[in-house]
């Protein structure tokens, strides 16, 4: 197939390589001409404009900062827009706005374009190795006509829903990832000042229930089935656990902002008369602020369990 790539950055570069070397012809574009050196000297071509580049080919990958330059490259003067033809697609995998994608898909289907939005997760190593998971939104008969060269770039490729879903999933994942640095931090320096070795301590809460299970594996007990009884382990217990930890870190004057927050939100629930109920029935009142009721059903929730697939990071 003749891929576009317009991106040649870190993550870019490496994509960009893995799709030539699975043998699509390789058109390239950067706002750094030396940064397509190395593809051009494995045999891709160079294009001066974005424009060009979708006139030379069947479909455009594009990995670029963020939406100003993903709505230049699609939607600007010698952009996509203006290159791609009628049958052609257009597909992003930047850590991109779904909005964006949704008004970028629109534009494009009053000509006949496709557009998916696939952005990646693994970091520059995995964009190397080839072990990224690549999120896709999108209509399904076009994802799958264009899911050979996704495989080229990553080892997990799914689509996860209509155009946006994938954007939306990636900053989902993001934000987690972030927000659970932040009280790792804060917690983790708790337990040093208050007199534990690092190496030691981290070591130790590893083999605790949190540190042996994935991250979103987390939703599965409790939240995704929307089941809080019978206790699993009671409210009340984890607000007496999370009140010993905040009064340790005042103890020892660590700012435990992320904590009085959990606090917060556990008082709450045992106001509500919730404290024999699950530790995450707090979870629900996150639901109802954002008016959306989350349940999945159990079987649903054993398949994806069951598929496993490997760590890609």
């Amino acid at each position: 197939m003749k891929v576009g790539f317009i991106g040649l950055g870190i993550m870019g570069a490496s994509m960009a390589s893995n799709v030539q070397q699975r043998g699509h012809q390789l058109v390239v574009h950067d706002l750094r001409p030396e940064a397509a050196k190395p593809h051009v000297a494995a045999g891709a071509t160079w294009a001066d404009t974005p424009r060009r580049v979708a006139e030379a080919v069947d479909v455009v990958l594009t990995s670029l900062p963020g939406p100003p330059e993903v709505e230049a490259v699609a939607l600007g003067p010698n952009g996509l827009l203006e290159g791609l033809s009628a049958g052609k697609a257009y597909v992003d995998l930047s850590t991109n706005s779904p909005t964006l994608m949704r008004r970028i898909h629109e534009e494009f289907a009053k000509r006949g374009i496709h557009v998916l939005d696939a952005p990646v997760s693994g970091g520059p190593r995995g964009a190397r190795s080839r072990r990224l998971a690549v999120w896709v939104g999108g209509d399904e008969n076009v994802f799958a006509k264009y899911k050979p060269v996704l495989d080229a770039m990553g080892d997990q490729v799914i689509r996860v829903g209509p155009i946006g879903s994938g954007s939306i999933a990636k900053l989902v994942h993001n934000c987690t990832s972030f927000a659970v640095q932040t009280v790792l931090a804060e917690v983790f320096t708790l337990g040093v000042k208050a007199g534990v070795e690092p190496a030691a301590l981290w070591q130790a809460v590893r083999y605790g229930a949190t540190g042996r299970q994935r991250t979103f594996d987390r939703l599965a007990d409790g939240f995704l089935p929307a089941r809080y009884d019978p206790a699993n382990f009671a409210l009340r217990l984890a607000h007496k656990d999370v009140t010993l930890a905040t009064a340790l870190g005042r103890e020892h004057k660590v700012p435990m902002r992320m904590a009085n927050l959990v606090l917060e939100e556990m008082t709450e629930a045992l106001n509500r008369g919730w404290g024999e109920r699950d530790s995450r029935s707090p979870m629900l009142l996150q639901q109802e602020r954002a008016g959306v009721e989350v349940r999945v059903d159990d079987a649903r929730i054993k398949d994806i369990l069951d598929r496993d697939p490997p760590f890609t990071g």
